[in-house]
C-alpha cells in the first residue's frame, strides 16, 4: 500500500473508478456533436474514418500536395472572380499601367490589369493562383507516376486509377480555359490554335467552331464562355471526383510499402486522430507559404508584357504551359505531305493526329493499362502491397518508354527556341526529334528493364552471399577469401518479399462440345507472347531452401564475428 492511499479504497474492489467530470466546454461540444449525429446519423461513419489507418511515407504526400494546391486555387480563384470581367466588349484602358493607357483592348483584359496594378494584393492572389494551379498538375502527375511504378493501380483500385487519368485530363482542360481568360495577345493566339485545331476534325469540325465561339474567330462569346466551364463545371467535376477518389482510398485498405509486418491484410501506420489530421493540417500550411513564396518572388504570366489580343497579330515563340506541350509537339513533328485533298475535302492528317487524337490516345492508354496487365499475367488477386519498380522491369520500362516519348513531344513544342538559342537549323532539330520520337522509346524501355533485372540479380546475390566488406581472411589451409557481413532479417526481407513468377494458366481452345474455339485459341496464342514478352528474363526471389544451400556452400568465407557456425543461422 502506497503512503498516499486511503485503507477504504480497497474496501470494494467491484466499485467503478471515478473519473473527472467533463468540462462545460466538451459538454457543449458533445451535445452539439450528438445533435448532429442525432438527425444525421454521421457518428458511425465520422468515428470509422477517424480510426482509419494511414501508412506513413514521404511519397503519399504527393497525392496531398495536389489536393491542397487544388484548394489553394480554388480559393484565389474566388478572390479573383470579385474584378475580373468576363466580357469581349471593346473599352480603352485608362489605369495605372502607363504603356497600354488609351489602348483599345476587352474588357476581360483590362479587368486583368486592374486586378494587377489597382486592386491590393491582386497581383499576389493572380500569381498564387497560376503557381498554385501549375503545381496541382504537376503534383497530380507526379503522384500518379508513383502509382503505376509501384503497382497501386491494381485490383481494387483499377476504378481509382481510372478516376486519377479522368482528373488529370480534366485539369489540362482547367488550365488552358483558366489562361485563356484574360485575352491577352499570348492567350488569345492560343486560343486561335485551338479554334485551328476544331476546324480540322473531319465534318463536325466548322459546327464545333461556330458553336463553340458563336460564329466566326474569335467571336464575342468565346471568354464568357470559358469563364463559365473555368468557375463552375470544371472545379464542380474535379471537387466531384476528388471526393470519390478520397471516399474510396478510406474504404479501402491503403495500400504500403513492403516491410516486416506490413502484409495484405493489415495497415501499418496511424489513425488519422490525432496523429494523421495534425499532419495533414500542418502539411496543407507548409504547401499554402511555399506556393505564397514563389507567387511573391517568381514573377508568372506579365500579361501587360504581351498587349491585348488583335486576331491580325501574333507573339513570336509563343508556345503553351508545358503540360500541354505535347500535343503541340506532336503537330510541329509530323510531316506537311500527310494533308492531302480528295473529292474536294481536305484531310488535315498532322492537325487531325497532333491535336486530337494524341492527348486521347495517351489517356486512353493510361486507363485501359491495368485491364491489359491483369490480363496479360492473370493476376486477377487483390494486392494491398507495393511492389518496387525493379521488381516489375516491363512494367517499369514502359512507364519510362512513355515518358520518354512524352518528353520528346514536350520539347518538340520548343523546337524554334531550341533553334535560336543554340544557334542551329530548326529542320535539322525537328529531324533528329521524328527520329527520337520513334528511337527513344525503344531505348529507354530495353535501358530500363536491363538496369531492373541488373538490379534484381544484385539484391539476390546480396541475399544469397552477405555485403562484401572488402577485408580479406588467410584461412588454416592457406586460401584466401574475403570477409562477408550477413544481411540483417529486415534488409534480408525488403530483399525476397516479392512473389516469384507463376506460370501462365490459359483457358481451354475448345467449345463445349470439345470443338477447337479458333477465336479463343488465336487469343491463348496472343496472350502466351504478351506473357513471355512481360516476365522474360524474369530473376525469381531467393527461396528459404536457397538460403540454406548458400550458407553452406559458402561455409568457408568467414562473416564479421568470425563464426562460421552463424552463417547456417542467417
Amino acid at each position: 500500500m502506497t503512503a498516499n492511499a486511503r485503507p477504504a479504497d480497497a474496501l470494494r474492489a467491484d466499485d467503478a473508478p471515478v473519473t473527472a467530470p467533463a468540462s462545460p466546454g466538451m459538454k457543449k461540444v458533445g451535445g452539439v456533436a450528438g445533435w448532429i449525429d442525432d438527425r444525421t446519423g454521421a457518428a458511425k461513419g465520422v468515428g470509422y474514418l477517424m480510426r482509419k489507418v494511414f501508412p506513413d511515407h514521404w511519397s503519399f504526400m504527393l497525392g496531398e500536395i495536389a489536393m491542397y494546391s487544388m484548394i489553394v486555387c480554388m480559393l484565389t480563384g474566388v478572390f479573383l472572380t470579385f474584378w475580373f470581367d468576363p466580357s469581349m466588349a471593346h473599352t480603352t484602358y485608362q489605369g495605372s499601367y502607363a504603356p497600354l493607357q488609351g489602348v483599345e483592348m476587352s474588357r476581360a483584359y483590362a479587368s486583368t490589369l486592374d486586378i494587377s496594378f489597382d486592386v491590393k494584393g491582386g497581383l499576389l492572389i493572380r500569381q498564387i493562383h497560376h503557381w498554385s494551379a501549375l503545381l496541382f498538375i504537376v503534383a497530380l502527375s507526379v503522384h500518379m507516376l508513383r502509382v503505376f511504378f509501384t503497382g497501386a493501380f491494381r485490383k481494387p483500385r483499377e476504378l481509382n486509377w481510372v478516376i486519377g487519368c479522368v482528373l488529370s485530363l480534366l485539369a489540362l482542360v482547367e488550365g488552358f480555359a483558366g489562361y485563356s481568360l484574360p485575352d491577352d495577345l499570348l492567350s488569345g493566339t492560343g486560343l486561335r490554335a485551338a479554334q485551328g485545331f476544331m476546324v480540322a476534325a473531319p465534318v463536325i469540325g466548322s459546327y464545333l467552331s461556330y458553336g463553340l465561339f458563336g460564329g466566326t474567330f474569335p467571336g464575342d462569346d468565346i471568354i464568357p464562355r470559358l469563364y463559365s466551364v473555368h468557375i463552375l463545371l470544371l472545379p464542380a467535376l474535379l471537387i466531384a471526383l476528388f471526393t470519390v477518389h478520397i471516399v474510396l482510398v478510406a474504404l479501402q485498405k491503403h495500400t504500403q510499402y513492403p516491410g516486416p509486418g506490413k502484409t495484405n491484410d493489415n495497415v501499418v501506420g496511424f489513425p488519422v486522430m490525432p496523429v494523421y489530421a495534425a499532419k495533414a493540417g500542418g502539411f496543407f500550411f507548409i504547401v499554402f507559404g511555399g506556393i505564397a513564396l514563389i507567387s511573391a518572388l517568381v514573377q508568372i504570366n506579365a500579361v501587360w508584357v504581351h498587349g491585348p489580343y488583335e486576331p491580325n497579330a501574333t507573339t513570336a515563340g509563343a508556345q503553351p504551359d508545358w503540360y500541354m506541350g505535347f500535343p503541340d509537339g506532336a503537330l510541329r513533328l509530323l510531316p506537311g505531305w500527310m494533308e492531302f485533298e480528295t473529292f474536294g475535302f481536305t484531310w488535315a492528317w498532322p492537325v487531325i493526329i497532333g491535336a486530337l487524337l494524341v492527348i486521347p490516345a495517351f489517356y486512353g492508354g493510361m486507363i485501359a493499362y491495368p485491364f491489359i496487365e491483369a490480363w496479360v499475367t492473370g493476376d486477377k488477386r487483390e494486392h494491398h502491397l507495393l511492389d518496387r519498380p525493379r521488381n516489375a522491369p516491363t512494367r517499369t520500362g514502359l512507364g519510362m518508354a512513355a515518358l520518354t516519348l512524352y518528353g520528346v513531344l514536350m520539347f518538340a513544342a520548343s523546337n524554334d527556341i531550341i533553334a535560336i538559342k543554340f544557334g542551329m537549323s530548326i529542320n535539322d532539330i525537328t529531324l533528329i526529334l521524328r527520329v527520337l520520337t520513334f528511337v527513344g522509346p525503344v531505348i529507354a524501355f530495353w535501358a530500363t528493364k536491363r538496369i531492373c533485372l541488373s538490379l534484381q540479380r544484385h539484391d539476390r546475390d546480396l541475399v544469397l552471399h552477405g555485403r562484401e566488406t572488402g577485408r580479406i581472411e588467410r584461412g588454416p589451409d592457406g586460401d584466401f577469401h574475403e570477409i562477408h557481413e550477413p544481411l540483417d532479417a529486415h534488409t534480408r526481407w525488403n530483399l525476397v518479399q516479392h512473389e516469384a513468377v507463376a506460370p501462365l494458366e490459359l483457358a481451354p481452345a475448345v467449345d463445349a462440345n470439345g470443338v477447337e474455339d479458333k477465336k479463343q485459341a488465336r487469343k491463348n496464342k496472343l496472350r502466351a507472347k504478351l506473357h513471355s514478352f512481360y516476365f522474360d528474363g524474369a530473376v525469381q526471389p531467393v527461396t528459404p531452401a536457397e538460403l540454406e544451400a548458400a550458407h553452406h556452400d559458402h561455409g568457408h568465407e568467414a562473416i564479421e564475428s568470425g563464426d562460421k557456425d552463424k552463417i547456417s543461422t542467417h
